[in-house]
């Protein structure tokens, strides 16, 4: 008969524990993962002033797995016409349900004061569409995430966004 101590009796019960929790990720690890469609779905102004501006955008995310999709953040960059506007990351933690889609929010905030000029240019003509274009990155899962990279290209019109 062996005889164990109490010591060897946690690391084998603790090892064992680890191996368990493994194998639940074992989805994520594995080649059926498909990646999440994140869209941009809407750009709210929250407050513009003079030296700093405050958009949310907010994404719809589709999650086509059979598992619910932590998603743990986000990093951003948006450009109009091809100068930047804004950069940043937002760690606000959201659940996907399987098979199903929610919503992410991202506050972004900007100071057009160094593009002044060029924005007041553009808005010279408030019924002519602007080019935007937004890259990220969405972070995805818990311990073994993945990055799920994000590109969409579109257009505003500044007429739509200004209030009456």
């Amino acid at each position: 008969m062996i005889a164990l101590t109490q010591t060897q009796i946690i690391r084998t019960c603790l090892l064992a524990g680890l191996v368990l929790g493994l194998s639940g990720c074992s989805t994520w690890l594995s080649g059926r993962f498909e990646e999440p469609e994140v869209r941009l779905t809407d750009i709210e102004i929250v407050r513009a002033r003079l030296l700093e501006q405050e958009f949310l955008l907010q994404f719809r995310i589709d999650n086509p797995n059979e598992r619910s999709l932590p998603v743990r953040g986000l990093d951003y960059k948006v450009f109009i016409n091809d100068i930047e506007l804004a950069d940043g990351r937002t760690s606000a933690w959201a659940t996907v349900p399987a098979n199903g889609h929610a919503y992410y929010n991202v506050p972004v905030h900007t100071n057009l004061w160094r593009h002044m000029k060029y924005v007041v240019r553009l808005l010279e003509r408030p019924n002519r569409p602007i080019q935007y274009r937004l890259e990220g990155e969405l972070k995805t899962g818990l311990m073994f995430g993945r990055r799920v990279q994000i590109s969409r290209v579109g257009e505003i019109i500044p007429a739509d966004l200004i209030p009456e």
